[in-house]
């Protein structure tokens, strides 16, 4: 909520800037500091959000997107994969692979058997023998026949076959050619370019009394009302800009000092009507109850549930072993077998020996005693 710093420029010259600066800026800052209120609640109370909601909710949605959206995603896309790629298998398998192999195995074998068989061996036994033969008969008819006419022969043929065209292209073609372009073309076209040498000067007189008359009726207004009107206008108008950006500059700034100075008088009335008086219920109430109810109750009750779990489990323990002698004397008396020794307690003055299983060396006037186990004991 801290206002920013901007640079300060120089304040332009003259009366306009000077009588527009004062109320301009009064009504912005009217108008700026309850919308820089409402930014800085707005700003508090969306951190305030992203912290509590936002970044909680984010937080489950990604543990959520990579445990269940992204591995149900997964499957789905390779259970899409499969059902396509089996798609494809079956569609070649239907569409691909029968007319394939018809093609492959029908279609060409019947081809090549039926046509381009026959029509190969059409070619090479019939059709190129005959070419040969009519090529060998023309030269013979051309040697036997055409030959011995001679000269007479070929100026017979020329006259009939060649001197009637070309005599047409050269004595009536080019001729009727060659005047309709002189005496026809030519005119016309000498004619079409004076008549557009015409229409080009005619075309720019026409231009250039539209220039003019565009200059007396569009230019001139315009250009006087660029330099009378629009111009002072807009210096106008850039002056109000400028000082309008200059006092929403300046309101924010006021803005956000008045909005930081509304939040430290509610953040210290806040404190002062629930804070502080929470702050000593906690430290004079509470606190002082708590440590009375430790020391009165929790630790005494503490203390002996401790001790009766203590007793519980001795008793529990006693209780184990005497069942555990009470089946094993049972089992000797139904079962029968050697008894052990009970342990006895030594008699003042007696020695004792190891296990009493055979009688060892003791100091004279000394009695042996069992040796017992502290297991055993119990």
């Amino acid at each position: 909520m801290y206002p920013e710093k901007a640079e300060r420029r120089p304040d332009p010259e003259g009366c306009l800037t000077a009588a527009i600066r004062i109320p301009v800026r009064i009504v912005v800052l009217i108008v700026v500091v309850p919308v820089r209120l409402v930014w800085d609640a707005l700003a508090l109370c969306g951190g305030f959000l992203g912290r509590v909601l936002l970044r909680p909710l984010g937080r489950a949605f990604d543990w959520f997107h990579e445990h269940v959206l992204a591995p149900v995603g997964r499957g789905i896309a390779r259970m899409a994969e499969a059902v396509a790629t089996a798609a494809w298998w079956l569609c070649k398998a239907v569409f691909y692979w029968p007319w394939l192999g018809l093609w492959r195995y029908v279609v060409v074998p019947l081809a090549v058997h039926l046509i381009a068989a026959p029509a190969a061996w059409l070619y090479r036994t019939v059709l190129t023998p005959l070419g040969r033969g009519l090529a060998r008969g023309t030269a013979w008819l051309y040697a036997r026949l055409l030959a011995p006419l001679g000269r007479g022969a070929r100026l017979a043929l020329w006259a009939v076959l060649v001197w009637p065209w070309a005599a047409l292209w050269r004595y009536v073609v080019v001729p009727l050619a060659s005047g309709a372009y002189r005496y026809v073309l030519t005119p016309l076209g000498h004619g079409l370019a004076w008549i557009g040498r015409g229409l080009v000067w005619l075309g720019k007189g026409i231009a250039a009394g539209l220039m003019w008359l565009g200059k007396v009726l569009v230019v001139i207004p315009a250009v006087f009302l660029y330099r009378w009107v629009l111009a002072p206008v807009g210096r106008v108008l850039a002056v109000i800009g400028r000082e309008i950006g200059d006092a929403l500059a300046v309101a924010w700034r006021v803005a956000g000092y008045l909005s930081l100075a509304v939040g430290r008088a509610l953040k210290w009335l806040v404190w002062n009507l629930v804070g502080r008086p929470l702050r000593w219920f906690y430290r004079d109430v509470c606190t002082p109850v708590g440590h009375v109810v430790r020391d009165a109750l929790w630790r005494p009750a503490k203390q002996a549930a401790v001790e009766t779990g203590r007793a519980v489990r001795a008793a529990l323990a006693s209780a184990r072993e005497t069942v555990r002698r009470a089946r094993r004397d049972a089992w000797h008396a139904l079962v029968g077998g050697e008894r052990q020794p009970e342990p006895v307690n030594a008699i003042r003055g007696q020695a004792r020996n190891l296990g009493g299983a055979a009688p060892q060396q003791t100091l004279p006037g000394m009695v042996a005693e069992a040796e017992i186990s502290l297991h055993k004991r119990g």
